[in-house]
Order: structure tokens, then C-alpha cells, then sequence
């Protein structure tokens, strides 16, 4: 039970939890108290003093006494008796907050108009405010105002006007107590500090990037050796010609002297060649309350009065983080986060927040596609041409041996649910598998006994922070679920909850989280979890404790045997399990269906009653024609379909928004649809897809249209439309197409669809147990220990997923974006580079029979005798490149001709 307090806010009676922030307290009783440092999400810092009150508290003898000065209700806690007067009713609390603000605006610039915080600015909005009570309306400051050089460019994506800025620090304390990335500090303290001392009107103290040339670790060696310069008067700068600063001189970026550490290692680069920063960096530009941080992209482009806004859903991944999405004259120019204190309270990644130019971008589809049969070209059609193309061609293809269906895992439940509908009473097949990625029939067993048709389980991302132990298997939370990422570190900093990974990699990401690594040679996961009673006897025991957790990745798909352990653990402590897929669509394509073995709601396709379940809602016998029933026997998966299609037995191919290089083999991705006696695309963008596709129709991206995203929870995220658009949804297209085969689809609204989920319901029924049946081991001379010389290099094991920010297609057209990822680098283990002679930075050489990828390398953080490189990154396509996944052996090898000999 906890504790409470009595006090008294501006005469008002309140009780409160014993520790409650007063400025907390009180919201409470509806009274607000200005505030600028101060965050609910972060931790109390009292920077900007603008939140003082005054309060009266009782003393030893009882008697009620005001404190001598105010005091700030951001930092102060609730205690019994206390007595607090705000700015409403006490004149000293009024005063002393007029007296703040008059400081504040001392050195800030009168530049409101041009602005970007302009119209949604706390700063400006609170002066406004203080004035209209009474306060100072003029200035009474008659010296010159603090000027620095600007923008100063902090990452590709954010740029800083430190004249602007107010000192608050929510900045500094969001990398630190939230993303766990120190890239931005407060630099320099009062009057200055050796190499930045106060010269040309400039004040030493002040927001900036890690740089020795103006940190207290000051290197004046490395200074005088650099690059840097005086800039009007700002020392350590850097001069950048595509930003413009006051008068149309060039804007700066900070200097890169970055000092000893890790910090200054190559393998912390980004792709631009400056220290990474964050993949959450952009909340900082959201969380300012001041113009001081602004986005590159968004700078200048519009004022918040002129922007019509829309809540949505995230697209990029499985966090169904919450989105705002603000338009002027039909363009997107911007995204923010929403505030849902369920899901991703109000942080989203850099990804969420800048990687939406990826649909208007000129190859973007509007009108559909047909190969024309004399030039074999695609030319533009109407929808009424294109549909009846398209259903004569898969009636034939039909009748030739039948049609697989890849809809990808970015689909909305309701379009997914078309397809799954189509899937079975159009075509009347099972071969329906949205996984573009790798699979087994060992996750269909686990699919099915675990994740299909559960709801919104006992996982959420509330519980995570008071799991008290969770174990992490295959999933890199920052990469994969930037939110998931972000509450389990909320956890672990609040002692809620330790953090454990069965990994190939001793990742950044593992490292903010305080996590114990489990490293694992590639392809061992499943024997490194069934060891670990023997190996941590203590994690085990953990794992029985109440609400802990084990988090499993879609990539464990790709060591066979190791979702089966999974379960074995999960059941043996007593655990709660969830699974963690990186698609949004991938958890709501799995309740409409599309997979070959389930139905919708989790419905086993070999099950009977399940069936007919099914076939009652979707077509239910009887009437003068009566329907297929629905196929009985699971269809195909991925890969079957693409060796169905490369072989001839199936005669044609529906495919979605897909990307070749995601199949587990893209050649064999590329032979299939070279095969395929007749293929129909649905996409947004032109691709790879659209070279082999005879019809080609144009479909809506999540932001022109309604829909609902599930999450990995399985929580339900609807979202809104954020523009009109004439551009068809997959349903909609797909219920046209129907309708020209002569099947009515009951998807043409919505609520249709809904009524339709609802009434089916989840599946009650038996599920299957989790399955593994391993593969017979035919002798392979590649397959001994890692290390050992070959013609091409050293023998290894290869490691790799993809970073949060990589080479997809739904990052195109964000330049400022793709330049913040990290640069790709290829993790070395420590025996192989003491074989080759490594010390980090060298170019090698990662080899298979299908080709090499070059990146520098990197010492370290894997397991001996593996190298990790990042999946689908520029220069560093996996599977495109070396024909091989996660798990494969590979030759290492240095790449110049005279490097030293491989050490024997």
C-alpha cells in the first residue's frame, strides 16, 4: 500500500502519494505551474528555474513556517502539512517566475517570426502569458545579446541554434536517462575552460556535441593537428556550405576531435563519418521547448498554424508506436510522436519520425501496369483493362497447376484479411506465406501453439518493466523494436527488471541495457538454451520468478531446433513467452491468415471444425451455387512456392510488397518470378517485383489510407487516413478483382471487415505442440571448426541482422536519415583478427561461392572463429551478395595484396 500525504496547493486540500513532485501534485487539483526543464518522463533537474513556488512547511514544533526562498516545484517532493502557493495566488511565487522569464529572454533572439517552435513554442506562450498577468513587458536589457555561429549541425538530421537555447538540459538528460546515448552534452561551466574561454561576445557554457577541442578531456595536440577553425568568432568549428547561416555565410558543424575511447573507434562512425549518435535522437528536437533544435528536413518549411495533423500508426516496425503525422497542401512534412503511455509513451525512433518520403518519390505508382504483348514492355491502363487482364490470366494460371500468393508483411489486418480471403475462396489455395524472410515448419508449430490467435496477451510493454528477469533470444530490441528497446532500459534503470541475451553479438544495445551476454557461436543458439541450468544456473532460477519473461525474435526461425528449446525453457520455469517479429504487419497477417497452415484467428487449416468455421462466415454452403470448400491441406511456404514456380507446378504468382533481397535466397526469388507463367504485382513503388509482373497494380501506403496495424503485443493499433488520396487500398483492389472473377469478397468497407473479425473470433480449439525434426547431416569438409586456413582465407561462421537503419526500401528518399546509421563494419572475432593481424579499421573480405562483400573491419564483441556483417546495409547485402544467412560458413581474408601472411 502506499504511502500518502496531505498538503494544501493555492488553499486547495490534496492527498497525494508520498514523494509526489508538487509540480505534480499540482496538475492534480488542475492548477499548472510554468515549467521548461521540467519532463514527466524525465528526471527532475531544476535547470530553469521557472517552475518556483512558495512553500510553507511545518516544522519540529509543529508550527507552519515559509521557506526564505521559493523553491521549484519540479524538484521538490510532497511532504505532510506542506503548504504551497503557486503563481495564482502568491505574489512572491509570481514575482520570482517574472523574474526567470526576464532572464531567460535576456539573450534569446527576437526571431519568433522565421522561427520553426513558432505557434507551438512553451517559451513564447508562457512570456505571453506572464505578460498579460502584469508582469515586465518591455525589456529593460540594453547590452548587446549573446550570438553564436549557426545552425551548428549536431547530426545529419538535427541542427542546433544555441542562441535560442535556454540551458534546460531536457536534451542531455533524454540521451542519458533514456536512449543511453551520451551524444549531446552541456559543455563548458561559467566563465570557460581551457581552449574555450569567453572571446568575441561568446559564453563558454552552452549545448554541443562530445569534442575534445571543447570538453573538460581538452587535447590541445589533437586541436592543432585538426581541421577545425575560428568561425565569427566560435572556436573549434567547421565550416559546411549546405547550410546557410545569418547573412547567407555557411553554416558550421562542431569540430572532430573526439578524444580517447571507444567513442573516436571506427566501428562508432556513421555513414556521413562522424561519431554515431542515436537512433532516438529526434525526440530531442520534439521534447525542446524552444526553437534552439530543429530538423534539417522540416527547418523552415512551414509554421505549425499552417499544418493539418493526423494520428497514425508506425509502419516500420512491430512496436505500434503511436504517430502524428502533419501535412501542408497535401505533403507530409513532418512526423512526431504520440503520447499513449501503453505503447511507446511519447519517444519514437529516428526512424518512425523521418522515414516517410519513401512513398512519393518518383518511381511511386499511380496508375496500373500491363505488359504489352508486341514490345513485352509495361505500359499504363485503365483499372477496367488491367482487372480483367489480370483475372483472365490467373483463371489460366489457375487451371495450369494453381497460384501462390507472397503479400509481405507490411499489410494492415483488413487488407491482410482480403488476401487471406482471395487466397482461399477466389483461387482456392493454401499457398499463401507472408514471410519474406527466413521460416521452417518448426516456427508453423510454434506460430500456431504460441503466437496465432492469442490477443493481447500477458506480455505488454508494461509488464517488461517489472518482468524482474527477461531473456532476450535472437532479438535485438534497439534494432528490431526501437520501443521494446526503450521500456526495457526504462526497467532496467528503475530496478525492475534485469536484462539477459542469447546473441552472436555483444551489442550496443546489450550494453545499455546492463544485459548479460550469452554469446553463441552462430547456429548453437538452440544448444546455448538448453545449457543454460548448466551454464547459469542462476539466469535459470530467475526465470521462475514471478513475471519473467522470454523474448524471442522472428530471426530464430533460422536455427533449427531453437524455437522448440524455446518452448521447452518457457514451459520447464514456468516463464511467460512472447514472440517478437520486426514487420508491422507481420502479427495481423498471422491473425487474417496468411500462412499456409493457418487461417484467421489461429485456426488450424487441417482441422475440421476449424474449416468450418471458416467456410460458414466465408462462404457458407448452400443457395443455387453453392462454394468451394476451402482447401483442406496446408499449402506451401515461402520457399516451396518459389521452387513450385521455378519448377513449373504452380502457374502463377500474386505478389505483394516484397523485396528480393529479404528472401532467404534471392536467386532463387529472382528464377521464380522469371519462371512464373503469370505474376500480379500490388505495390506501392515500382521495383525489382515490376520487371517480372504482366499486371501490375498500385496500391496505398499506410498514410493514404485507414487500417489497423497488431503489434507484437497483439495489441489492436488503428490508425487514421492522414490525406485524401484516390489511391486503392489492397483490399479494395483485391475485392475488385474478385468481383471480375465473379466472387464477392465482402470486403468493401471497414466495418465489413470488422464485423467479419468479430464474428469469427479468436480460434478455442486444440493447438499443436511445438515441433523439430532435424534435418539428416550429409558430411561437408566446410564444416569444421572455424579458424582454419583455405585457399580464400580463414574458415568462419557468419553472423548477421539488420541494423534499425539499413538499405530498405522504406528509408528511399531520406538522405539526412540514411546518413546518421551506423557505417557497416564487419565484427571480427578476436582469434581470427589475431590470425590476420587486425587491429580494426583494415578493409577484409567476407567470401562465398556467390561473391565477397568488403567492409573494414572491427575487432572484437563476436564469438572466436565468427564474423557478424550487417544483413541488408549499403555495401553489405547478405543474402544478395554471398547466397548464405545467419549461421553459414564463409572465408575471411584481408583484402589488400600485401597485407601480412594469415598466421599459421
Amino acid at each position: 500500500m502506499t504511502d500518502t500525504v496531505n498538503i494544501t496547493i493555492d488553499g486547495m486540500n490534496v492527498e497525494v502519494d508520498k514523494g509526489t513532485l508538487l509540480i505534480r501534485a499540482a496538475e492534480q487539483v488542475g492548477v499548472r505551474i510554468p515549467r521548461f526543464c521540467d519532463h514527466p518522463l524525465l528526471a527532475p533537474s531544476a535547470n530553469c528555474r521557472q517552475c518556483l513556488v512558495e512553500v510553507a512547511m511545518p516544522g519540529r514544533d509543529g508550527v507552519v513556517r515559509p521557506m526564505p526562498k521559493p523553491q521549484p516545484a519540479c524538484a521538490m517532493t510532497a511532504s505532510e502539512g506542506m503548504e504551497v502557493s503557486t503563481q495564482a495566488t502568491s505574489q512572491v511565487a509570481a514575482k520570482a517566475q517574472a523574474g526567470t522569464m526576464e532572464f531567460l529572454l535576456i539573450n534569446h533572439p527576437l526571431d519568433c517570426p522565421v522561427c520553426d517552435k513558432g505557434g507551438e513554442c512553451p517559451l513564447q506562450n508562457q512570456a505571453l502569458e506572464l505578460m498579460t498577468s502584469g508582469a515586465q513587458a518591455a525589456t529593460r536589457f540594453t547590452d548587446v545579446k549573446r550570438t553564436f555561429p549557426k545552425p551548428l549541425r549536431l547530426t545529419s538530421n538535427i541542427l542546433l541554434d544555441r542562441d535560442r537555447c535556454i540551458l534546460c538540459q531536457r536534451c542531455v538528460r533524454f540521451a542519458d536517462q533514456i536512449a543511453g546515448d551520451r551524444f549531446i552534452t552541456l559543455q563548458g561551466r561559467g566563465g570557460g575552460h581551457a581552449g574555450g574561454e569567453v572571446t568575441g561576445g561568446l559564453y563558454s557554457e552552452q549545448i554541443g556535441r562530445f569534442d575534445s577541442g571543447v570538453l573538460d578531456f581538452h587535447d590541445p595536440a589533437a586541436v592543432a593537428s585538426g581541421h577545425t577553425q575560428t568561425v565569427r568568432g566560435g572556436e573549434h568549428l567547421v565550416p559546411e556550405d549546405d547550410l546557410a547561416g545569418p547573412g547567407g555565410q555557411p553554416g558550421v558543424v562542431d569540430g572532430t576531435v573526439y578524444g580517447p575511447g571507444t567513442l573516436g573507434g571506427a566501428e562508432e562512425l556513421d555513414v556521413s563519418g562522424r561519431p554515431f549518435a542515436s537512433y532516438f535522437s529526434g525526440n530531442i528536437i520534439q521534447i525542446c521547448p524552444v526553437g534552439a533544435l530543429t530538423s534539417a528536413r522540416y527547418r523552415f518549411r512551414a509554421r505549425p498554424m499552417d499544418l493539418v495533423s493526423t494520428d497514425t500508426v508506425t509502419e516500420h516496425d512491430a512496436s505500434g508506436s503511436a504517430l502524428r503525422v502533419d501535412m501542408r497542401r497535401g505533403v507530409v512534412l513532418r512526423r512526431l510522436a504520440g503520447n499513449d503511455p501503453e505503447v511507446n509513451e511519447e519517444w519514437i525512433t529516428d526512424k518512425d519520425r523521418f522515414a516517410f518520403p519513401w512513398s512519393s518519390l518518383d518511381d511511386r505508382l499511380d496508375v496500373p501496369l500491363v505488359r504489352d504483348e508486341a514490345s513485352g514492355e509495361l505500359v499504363p491502363t485503365s483499372w477496367s483493362d488491367a482487372l480483367d487482364v489480370a483475372a483472365r490470366g490467373l483463371a489460366g494460371a489457375r487451371r495450369d497447376g494453381g497460384v501462390g500468393l507472397l503479400p509481405g508483411a507490411r499489410l494492415t489486418l483488413e487488407d491482410g484479411w482480403a488476401w487471406s480471403r482471395f487466397a482461399r475462396t477466389v483461387l482456392g489455395t493454401n499457398d499463401i506465406d507472408q514471410r519474406v524472410r527466413a521460416h521452417s515448419s518448426e516456427e508453423d508449430s510454434f506460430l500456431a501453439a504460441r503466437v496465432a490467435g492469442t490477443g493481447l496477451g500477458t506480455v505488454t510493454y508494461r509488464s517488461l518493466e517489472s518482468a524482474g528477469q527477461v531473456l532476450l533470444i535472437a532479438l535485438e530490441p534497439e534494432d528490431e523494436c526501437g520501443s521494446l528497446f526503450l521500456r526495457l532500459r526504462k526497467g532496467v534503470r528503475a530496478g525492475g527488471v534485469k536484462v539477459a541475451t542469447v546473441a552472436s553479438l555483444r551489442s550496443a544495445g546489450s550494453r545499455k541495457l546492463d544485459a548479460e551476454v550469452v554469446l553463441a557461436v552462430p547456429g548453437t543458439e538452440a544448444r546455448a538454451v538448453a545449457l543454460l541450468s548448466q551454464t547459469h544456473p542462476e539466469l535459470t532460477r530467475a526465470l521462475g520468478g514471478e513475471g519473467a519473461t522470454i523474448l524471442v525474435g522472428e530471426r530464430a526461425a533460422a536455427v533449427p531446433g531453437l524455437l522448440s528449446v524455446v518452448d521447452t525453457l518457457a514451459n520447464a520455469t514456468g516463464a511467460r513467452l512472447a514472440w517478437v517479429p520486426r514487420r508491422a504487419g507481420e502479427r495481423g497477417g498471422i491473425e487474417a491468415g496468411l500462412l499456409p497452415h493457418l487461417l484467421p484467428g489461429g485456426r488450424p487449416v487441417s482441422d475440421a471444425a476449424a474449416r468450418a468455421e471458416v467456410q460458414q462466415l466465408w462462404a457458407p454452403p448452400g443457395g443455387i451455387s453453392a462454394p468451394d470448400p476451402l482447401p483442406a491441406q496446408p499449402g506451401r511456404d515461402t520457399t516451396a512456392i518459389l521452387h513450385a514456380l521455378a519448377d513449373g507446378e504452380l502457374g502463377g504468382l500474386v505478389v505483394g510488397g516484397v523485396d528480393l533481397r529479404d528472401f532467404p535466397d534471392p536467386g532463387l526469388a529472382r528464377t521464380a518470378l522469371a519462371s512464373s507463367g503469370f505474376t500480379v504485382q500490388l505495390e506501392v513503388r515500382r521495383s525489382e517485383v515490376s520487371e517480372h509482373a504482366d499486371v501490375v497494380l498500385p496500391v496505398a501506403p499506410p498514410g493514404e489510407k485507414n487500417g489497423t496495424f497488431v503489434n507484437w503485443e497483439g495489441r489492436v493499433r488503428p490508425f487514421g487516413q492522414a490525406h485524401v488520396s484516390r489511391a486503392r487500398t489492397d483490399r479494395q483492389v483485391l475485392a475488385a478483382l474478385a468481383a471480375e472473377m465473379g466472387v464477392d469478397l465482402e470486403v468493401d468497407t471497414l466495418q465489413e471487415v470488422h464485423a467479419q473479425v468479430d464474428a469469427l473470433g479468436l480460434w478455442g480449439g486444440d493447438r499443436p505442440r511445438v515441433s523439430f525434426t532435424p534435418a539428416p547431416e550429409a558430411p561437408d569438409a566446410s564444416a569444421q571448426a572455424p579458424g582454419r586456413s583455405t585457399v580464400s582465407g580463414l574458415d568462419a561462421v557468419l553472423a548477421t541482422h539488420k541494423p534499425m537503419l539499413d538499405a530498405g526500401r522504406l528509408q528511399d528518399g531520406e538522405p539526412f536519415l540514411a546518413a546518421t546509421g551506423l557505417r557497416p563494419t564487419a565484427r571480427v572475432g578476436a582469434d581470427l583478427a589475431a590470425r590476420l593481424h587486425l587491429v580494426g579499421g583494415e578493409a577484409v573480405d567476407v567470401t562465398t561461392a556467390a561473391g565477397t562483400i568488403t567492409l573494414p573491419a572491427a575487432v572484437g564483441a563476436v564469438p572466436d572463429g565468427t564474423v557478424w556483417l550487417p544483413e541488408c546495409s549499403p555495401g553489405s547485402t547478405v543474402r544478395q551478395s554471398l547466397g548464405v544467412g545467419h549461421g553459414a560458413r564463409v572465408s575471411l581474408s584481408l583484402t589488400t595484396a600485401d597485407s601480412p601472411e594469415v598466421a599459421q
